[in-house]
């Protein structure tokens, strides 16, 4: 009996044994996965101190040993092929990869509106029902927040297909969808992205940490949100108890503990890194509005982080401006435009555009004309798709001959009672999708705003005067939580809203 319970101890043992010296990937590497063209990549994993592990793709082979536990091999850089492909790693054990492909790899992130999936987009049913495109492949990285950086993630690459985009991000599949078909290649989107979540949950720790305003407003807040949040529970189980005792209904619902900065970074980027990936594509801000002002820091701060991260500097990083929305407040349009005012909104738009003066290889994709004036979630997500993949083509891939923004303020001058405003971006000319133009407020030296009459002088160029301002010093444009706008370009990509003046905002102000 002995015997028999001691050769059952070694053999788990030895299983055991076996189990630890495997060989192991990483998720992204997985049947049906695209890898990026063009640049050194990397394949990674686990495997037993001291294992040597090789790795064949391609023609290529490369050989490393694993050290605690982890090990990477490079492969030089692969040209795109929809050439299905095995990838075969061995070490004690041996794994093959089957239906590699090569091409363009994107992360698609951000909170709602990226999340938002196929079935629950505009008229998408028949976009999801062809959507079988065995050149367009999908992983989505599981919702995770952590309080330090993983290593991996429980996911897969699969097939584009309609069952596998009805619950895939919306933007992100259009995005995909339009940049495969425009570049014949492969193309791999990566979905990470979590509904609410503001930008600090998206950076790391470390990055925080660096910036003494970071460190400040978002690190040095979070203890005093939490113990808030110990309070507010505490007395929120008190209430619930006492009505239990009572014996009546308790409805209040429990109060939530918020967001910890750099958590969304440690559970949802960190494993990812450092896969190869051609760019991202971002729809996130609604959560930073009431600090449009420090977003101007902070969005370019987490696209370095990325970039230095995944060890790819410059690599595209294209943003959706936030659409126009009421919040709710069920105004009329006559109530909406009756006077210019103060905007959030508005801020945290310019603070996206910010970014492209301040970093290279950053595109606006601008979608004042498919907001939802009751609804934070506008349902037209092919739109978005679409112009992102424009920005994409000439941001990332040079392409000279797509229009891919519509007119962008560049400068003003004014003549008397008229200020003038030139444009770049304008395609063939300026032009408007209906008449009178709208959206433009102009100032005097006392920093109130009158609504202007504008119009079009020339291909690019539009004037604006009001009879309340007889010596203009500033322009605004589209400034509003929800701008009806409908100046545009002759590709009729809309104008993006800005503002002339550098008068502080609120948010500024606030901060």
């Amino acid at each position: 009996m002995f015997c028999s319970l001691r050769f059952i101890v070694l053999l788990v043992l030895g299983l055991s044994a076996i189990a630890r010296a495997d060989v192991r990937l990483h998720a992204l590497f997985t049947d049906h996965g695209v890898l990026q063209q063009g640049k050194r990549l990397p394949v990674w994993g686990w495997a037993e101190n001291g294992e040597r592990v090789a790795v064949e793709f391609a023609g290529q082979r490369a050989v490393t040993i694993a050290q605690n536990g982890r090990w990477r091999v490079w492969l030089t850089p692969l040209k795109a092929s929809a050439e299905p492909r095995m990838m075969r790693v061995t070490g004690n054990n041996a794994l093959e990869v089957q239906d590699l492909l090569v091409g363009e790899v994107w992360l698609a992130s951000g909170q709602s509106n990226m999340e938002l999936s196929m079935k629950s987009s505009f008229n998408s049913e028949a976009d999801i029902e062809s959507a079988t495109q065995p050149n367009l492949r999908l992983f989505t990285v599981p919702r995770l927040k952590a309080q330090a950086p993983v290593e991996n993630v429980k996911s897969a690459w699969s097939l584009c297909s309609p069952d596998a985009v009805r619950g895939f991000t919306a933007v992100g599949y259009y995005f995909g969808r339009d940049l495969q078909t425009a570049r014949g290649v492969p193309v791999g989107i990566i979905h990470t992205s979590w509904g609410g979540s503001p930008a600090e949950v998206w950076l790391s720790d470390a990055n925080l940490k660096a910036d003494p305003e970071f460190c400040r407003d978002i690190l040095d807040a979070y203890p005093a949100t939490y113990r808030n949040w110990q309070r507010a529970k505490k007395a929120w189980e008190a209430a619930k108890l006492d009505a239990q005792q009572k014996g009546v209904a308790f409805t209040q619902s429990q109060p939530g503990l918020g967001w910890k900065p750099a958590e969304l970074y440690n559970g949802m980027i960190a494993p990812l890194l450092p896969y190869g990936i051609g760019g991202a594509i971002w729809y996130q801000g609604e959560s930073n509005a009431s600090r449009a002002w420090q977003y101007r820091r902070l969005f370019p701060a987490m696209i370095q982080n990325w970039r230095n991260d995944f060890g790819q500097r410059d690599f595209p990083f294209l943003a959706v401006q936030l659409a126009p929305w009421d919040r709710n407040k069920k105004r009329t349009l006559a109530e909406i435009t009756a006077a210019p005012g103060e905007s959030n909104w508005a801020e945290l738009r310019e603070a996206q555009n910010y970014s492209t003066h301040v970093l290279k290889n950053v595109g606006v994709a601008v979608i004042t004309d498919v907001g939802d004036k009751d609804d934070i979630h506008p349902t037209k997500k092919q739109p978005v798709g679409a112009r992102l993949a424009l920005l994409a083509r000439t941001i990332a891939y040079g392409d000279k001959k797509v229009v891919a923004s519509g007119p962008v303020y560049r400068k003003l001058t004014v003549s008397g009672n008229k200020a003038i405003l030139t444009f770049d971006h304008v395609g063939r000319g300026l032009t408007s999708q209906g008449e009178p133009i709208t959206g433009f407020s102009v100032a005097s030296e006392d920093g109130k705003f009158y609504w202007g009459e504008a119009r079009i002088e020339n291909a690019n160029r539009v004037s604006v005067v009001s009879s309340e301002v007889a010596k203009p010093v500033a322009v605004r444009f589209g400034w509003a939580d929800y701008p009806v706008l409908n100046l545009s370009n002759d590709s009729g990509l809309p104008a993006s809203p800005f503002r002339t003046d550098v008068w502080p905002v609120t948010t500024q102000l606030r901060k």
